[in-house]
């Protein structure tokens, strides 16, 4: 299983000693077919805007970060907090994270409570599902720990996003992310959550040839730029969910 862990985050991230910076050709982050399913209200991040101060936590695992003592200087919670200050000029925005490689969905929804105490976030970030493949986490538990962290992210007074796998070629035949990929989307429909299909995004941007994500390479030049544009696509859907018409 660690094996299997490490090929993933490697294959997509990389194994180098430091980040470099991104290209100097930038590269095309968005691609056809790919939007989101259903774009649901995020009414507190819309009146946080409104005030000008907008805090937003990023709860995830290790695809969250990448490697390297500058590693996260240039991981897409820091491109998200970057690309909604350019976004939404006068608006203070910052971005906090609650990371911990290898971390089940179970696992952060006890650390959930503490984290949200102490950041006070307008918008939780939930990134998960990976690490649950890996591991076979039964469905129904994971299912059950995406609806008590969506309780307690409101309990708080934040808003959520679930942010899904990553897809990697190369390991796609070795872990069944499908099941927990519908369990997720199946949550976020049934509570109206916003789901970034991270995992679809980046199977599209295999398939097109956007990022070459099946050859493993020793530079950070391609993570840094998925980062980035991850970064900047969150950001979209942060901006757009915001201002769609609140149902609840």
């Amino acid at each position: 299983m660690k094996r299997i862990l490490l090929l993933v985050v490697m294959t997509v991230l990389a194994g180098a000693q430091g980040a470099l910076p991104l290209a100097a050709k930038p590269v095309e982050c968005r691609v056809p077919g790919f939007q989101v399913d259903r774009i649901f209200a995020l009414p507190l991040v819309m009146r946080a805007i409104e005030a000008k101060r907008l805090s937003i936590l990023v709860v995830g695992n290790g695809s969250s970060q990448l490697p390297g003592p500058t590693g996260n200087n240039v991981s897409y919670p820091v491109r998200l907090q970057a690309a909604l200050a350019k976004k939404l000029p006068g608006v203070e925005v910052t971005v906090a994270t609650e990371i911990q490689p290898r971390r089940t969905s179970i696992e952060a929804v006890k650390v959930m409570p503490k984290a949200l105490a102490v950041t006070k976030p307008t918008l939780v970030v939930w990134q998960t599902g990976t690490v649950d493949a890996m591991q076979s986490t039964d469905p129904d538990q994971f299912s059950r720990a995406l609806d008590k962290g969506i309780n307690i992210a409101r309990s708080a007074g934040a808003d959520m996003i679930f942010v899904n796998a990553q897809y990697s070629p190369r390991t796609e035949s070795m872990i069944a992310l499908g099941i927990y990929a519908e369990n997720m989307r199946w949550a976020a429909m049934q509570h109206e959550v916003p789901l970034f299909d991270r995992f679809r995004l980046m199977q599209l941007w295999s398939d097109v040839g956007t990022f070459d994500l099946y050859s493993a390479t020793k530079k950070l030049d391609m993570a840094v730029a998925v980062h980035d544009c991850i970064g900047q696509l969150l950001a979209d859907l942060v901006i757009e969910a915001a201002r769609t018409p609140s149902g609840r």
